[in-house]
């Protein structure tokens, strides 16, 4: 680990223990450490707090009545609306709109199946990312076939990747990009290997009028995401992965490429405790400084990795350069996932929960161009501690 990690996390000490503090399961726990916040986050008391004050003072449905508590659901959703474009930088909000779903699995099927069926003709190109998580795969592969059966063909291209680090490889992207291709699709984050993808790169290889898609869930909630920034032209995340509660999420749509992004079919009840619970999440994360959210689980994914690097039985996912405690790779953004060579990642599951770490331990859902063998993730966020990983490199290095 850098100096510039143990200094951040020194630094940070006290902001963190004052953070941790605030999660119930997590204080009422002291005997587990959950390592899972790649798969669903905890919830601070703040957030708790907001959906029991909403059910228990103005639950009503959204735009469906005049009285007050109706009114008061609308304009939560509509303010709610405006603080997502605020948390994602929106440089300009009055042509963007947000969409509320149930994560970012519905989101992504959103943009796929009510925006981009519209936007292509037979002959047209998609690019898709084979090797990410399978929810920003199949809803391009389900419109291609749908369009085939409607007599369209549309080409799906794979996103090149460089060998063994789990990047993009913008100059083999460049050569795929013609003058057919309509559409990209890209993460922020990858669920598996915790890399920043570097997706404004991907605009750079595109260029400047290739619609362009964001599976963000693995960074809102997580670190600084900007839309001011990163020249996307969706960017879909999941509530439930940025510390509110499940079934709530959203797409962002910059509306500058293309069509206007307008959902289709009948606009249904809203999940209005989720929504609650979202604006909740991103206040407290504004409050706590997101950008020291990434300073902290960066550092603490570097303990990790560094740790993990001394343990000769153990084979870490990803850039293998971003393992070494000087390295000129970008660190890995909260997420670790590792194998042993000797034992069952499943089996490594198990021990490690006897130990009292919850951890992931499958395939991840990732894309049949990922990773074909099952591994362990670690994923991490506020509530974490040096000690907790500290304590998982120790009870890791007696299974040598």
């Amino acid at each position: 680990m850098t100096t510039t990690d143990t200094d951040a996390l020194e630094e940070l000490r006290a902001w963190h223990t004052a953070l941790r503090a605030q999660f119930p399961i997590i204080a009422a726990n002291p005997e587990l450490t959950y390592l899972d916040s790649a798969a669903t986050t905890q919830k601070p008391r703040a957030v708790l707090d907001a959906v029991h004050a909403y059910l228990t003072t103005s639950n009503a449905n959204a735009a469906r009545g005049s009285y007050t508590w109706a009114n008061q659901t609308t304009a939560l959703v509509r303010a709610t609306r405006q603080r997502v474009k605020e948390f994602l930088r929106d440089p300009v909000p009055e042509r963007s709109e947000v969409h509320f779903t149930s994560g970012a699995t519905e989101g992504l099927r959103t943009v796929a199946r009510d925006w981009l069926t519209g936007l292509l003709a037979d002959g047209d190109e998609i690019v898709v990312p084979f090797a990410d998580h399978q929810a920003n795969i199949a809803p391009w592969l389900e419109v291609r076939d749908l369009l085939a059966r409607q007599g369209v063909r549309v080409l799906v291209r794979a996103m090149p990747y460089q060998p063994g680090s789990g990047d993009y490889e913008p100059g083999a992207l460049a050569e795929l990009v013609g003058e057919r291709t309509r559409f990209v699709a890209v993460t922020h984050v990858h669920h598996v290997y915790g890399g920043d993808m570097n997706v404004h790169r991907i605009r750079q290889a595109v260029g400047p009028d290739v619609p362009i898609c964001l599976d963000a869930a693995q960074s809102v909630g997580h670190l600084p995401v900007s839309m001011a920034e990163l020249d996307v032209d969706f960017a879909v995340f999941s509530g439930h992965k940025a510390l509110a509660l499940p079934g709530s999420g959203a797409v962002w749509a910059r509306n500058a490429r293309g069509p206007r992004f307008v959902p289709g079919g009948w606009d249904g009840t809203p999940n209005t405790s989720g929504i609650a619970s979202l604006r909740a999440a991103l206040d407290w994360l504004d409050t706590a400084g997101i950008d020291r959210v990434e300073r902290w689980t960066t550092a603490l994914a570097a303990r990790l990795t560094e740790g993990l690097r001394q343990l000769d039985p153990y084979e870490v996912l990803g850039c293998q350069r971003s393992l070494a405690a000087r390295t000129d790779a970008q660190q890995r953004r909260g997420i670790v996932t590792f194998r042993h060579r000797d034992i069952d990642s499943g089996d490594l599951g198990f021990v490690l929960f006897s130990e009292g770490f919850m951890v992931r331990s499958d395939s991840h859902c990732q894309g049949g161009g990922g990773e074909k063998q099952n591994s362990v993730r670690v994923s991490l966020h506020v509530y974490n501690a040096p000690e907790e990983i500290d304590r998982l490199l120790r009870v890791l290095s007696t299974l040598e």
